[in-house]
């Protein structure tokens, strides 16, 4: 008996956690909290449908929904489909990188803005943003201008839908399109909070194969908004994506009450030779990491920014924040690359796409 509540204790701990699903995909036809593997292996097919630099005509196709809506490519060549399920239950899927140049270019324009603001993308188009409440809080602005054309044809259609009754939505996206997930996330569910979407839509969230969508800050917002099982980021170990963009954490990244912030008030309480030694000792480590944030802001911020305006002319430049601190977001699954996988997905030199692949993460997942 002792054993059996021992059990019950610990499900149910998961359960609270969103660790373990409550119930298999489709069982009741709602979206519940959780990681639940036959319900990403779904979102998996549904995002390979994409036709985006991944695809694979031959991967198996989605059992439990029919796509509906296909957008027309806009922004920064970004598109997504609209998928539904007999059981009112819809699927937003988010295109990933393309072969056009104007999508690596939304890749490469990884300086970073405050996660609250304005985008003026056109001179009838600015896009107001409210992706969490903290004021520390950064995001990529090349995947910000892909959310805020998207959004923008989103929002409509999910509005239609629930009119007929879809008040339950996933939101996914492989890759790039993983990378604008995260911040369409953040979006909607601040709109829930602004009253400015239905308290009862459901958004629950997979990133695969994400990139890193912010700063440290912007991370733990997120965390907190969807915490319980309401978003994942899920991630190949041998996958190099999720590693970009490039991370630089300085001084100016930490909290207030940070030693290293305040240590110079420090060392000048030192005496004479001390305080010389440690202020060399302390500037050999902290001017590097701010001149690589410099460099990374003139280039990823000011010359990309250059380039951005050749494809949408009106774009207003933003007042970027002084930040390259890139990090992971969302709740972590992490499908382990292992000996017999390196096997079926060997290294080659030159092919860059094989652990990144829709192939890989799908034989992973169903191993995991």
């Amino acid at each position: 008996m002792k054993q059996k509540c021992g059990f019950l204790a610990i499900a149910g701990f998961l359960l609270c956690t969103g660790i373990f699903p409550l119930t298999t995909f489709g069982q009741l036809g709602h979206i519940l909290p959780g990681f639940d593997k036959t319900e990403f292996l779904e979102m998996l097919k549904i995002s390979s449908y994409q036709g985006d630099t991944l695809y694979n005509p031959d991967l198996p196709p989605p059992q439990n929904f029919k796509k509906i809506y296909r957008s027309k490519t806009m922004g920064l060549d970004n598109r997504w489909d609209l998928w539904e399920s007999d059981q009112a239950v819809a699927v937003i899927s988010i295109r990933g990188t393309t072969s056009e140049a104007t999508s690596w270019l939304a890749n490469f324009y990884s300086a970073m803005v405050p996660a609250t603001g304005r985008l003026k993308l056109s001179n009838d188009f600015s896009f107001d943003y409210h992706l969490c409440d903290d004021d520390k809080a950064a995001v990529h602005t090349g995947w910000l201008i892909a959310a805020a054309f998207l959004s923008r044809d989103i929002l409509p259609k999910i509005d239609s839908l629930a009119k007929n009754g879809v008040h339950e939505f996933y939101i996914m996206g492989h890759s790039q399109g993983g990378a604008i997930a995260y911040l369409l996330t953040a979006h909607f569910r601040n709109l829930q909070k602004q009253g400015q979407l239905p308290a009862n839509f459901v958004f629950k969230t997979y990133c695969s194969a994400a990139p890193k969508p912010g700063n440290l800050y912007f991370a733990y917002a997120y965390e907190n908004m969807t915490k319980g099982g309401w978003a994942f980021t899920v991630v190949n170990s041998a996958d190099w994506v999720p590693e970009t963009p490039f991370s630089i954490q300085t001084t100016m990244d930490f909290n207030p009450s940070n030693p290293f912030v305040n240590a110079k008030s420090t060392i000048k309480k030192a005496s004479l030779l001390k305080r010389l030694a440690m202020n060399h000792f302390y500037n050999s480590l902290d001017k590097p990491t701010k001149k690589a944030n410099r460099r990374f802001q003139k280039q990823l911020g000011k010359t990309l920014g250059r380039f951005i305006k050749k494809s949408l002319p009106e774009f207003e430049t933003p007042k970027y924040y002084n930040s390259n601190n890139y990090t992971r977001a969302g709740q972590s699954i992490v499908l382990y690359a292992d000996a017999e996988y390196h096997k079926l997905f060997p290294d080659v030199p030159g092919k860059i796409w094989t652990h990144h692949a829709f192939e890989a993460y799908l034989y992973l997942t169903e191993k995991y």
